[in-house]
């Protein structure tokens, strides 16, 4: 079964063409465009279907693409969401991960990449380009985080080292002698204690503070 999309995106001309260049690709399906944040919201209320991945770009008017990152994390926590827009600056990027996008893509970005980075996504639970992992690890701050490593648990500290592989929570689990519950409560421990919300941002924190060695 294919994994569906919802794009929301106020040009309609640019949000057209990528419904059509994602109903080439072979695992993923365009449900139906958004022009904005509240037009998915409404959907949403009104029983359209929930996808499980939604195309987000950021500047819109009425409820951008922060607003509506925010609403999904906080609303549809199931939802993978995949910033995809013109801007790339840092604050830009920083924002959008800070309020729970797994993904974050330009978008001058190849059809072929698109469909690299959404499968990736659909596999493991994030994606981030090279030149945005680089913005993120630019941008944590270290002292916050040591400050913050004193706290965590020995286990906590297991599963960090897991976080930087591409084992899926179950397998971690499996490693771990756990259930996938458990791990979860790590993940989302550590994401508390770090102010944290994806998984990259956790690999991360354990790269540059040696728990993944």
């Amino acid at each position: 079964m294919k994994k569906t999309i919802v794009i929301v995106d106020d040009h309609v001309l640019i949000a057209k063409a990528l419904e059509g260049i994602i109903g080439n690709f072979n695992e993923f399906e365009v449900i139906y465009v958004c022009e904005n944040g509240k037009d998915l919201i409404d959907k949403f209320e009104n029983n359209s279907q929930i996808p499980d991945i939604v195309l987000l770009d950021i500047s819109m008017p009425i409820m951008d693409g922060f607003e509506t990152a925010a609403w999904l994390t906080q609303n549809h926590p199931g939802i993978q969401v995949m910033a995809l827009s013109m801007q790339g600056d840092d604050n830009s990027v920083i924002k959008m991960i800070k309020n729970g996008a797994k993904g974050y893509l330009l978008k001058n970005t190849h059809p072929k990449d698109l469909e690299i980075a959404l499968t990736k996504l659909n596999s493991e639970g994030f994606f981030y380009p090279e030149w945005a992992s680089k913005i993120i690890f630019s941008n944590l701050n270290k002292d916050k985080e040591m400050e913050s490593a004193v706290r965590i648990s020995d286990r906590e500290r297991e599963f960090l080292k897991y976080t930087v592989t591409e084992l899926s929570y179950k397998e971690i689990a499996d490693r771990m002698c756990c259930s996938p519950r458990t791990v979860e409560s790590y993940r989302d421990q550590l994401c508390d204690k770090l102010d944290l919300k994806t998984r990259v941002g956790l690999a991360v924190f354990a790269i540059k503070n040696g728990f993944a060695g």
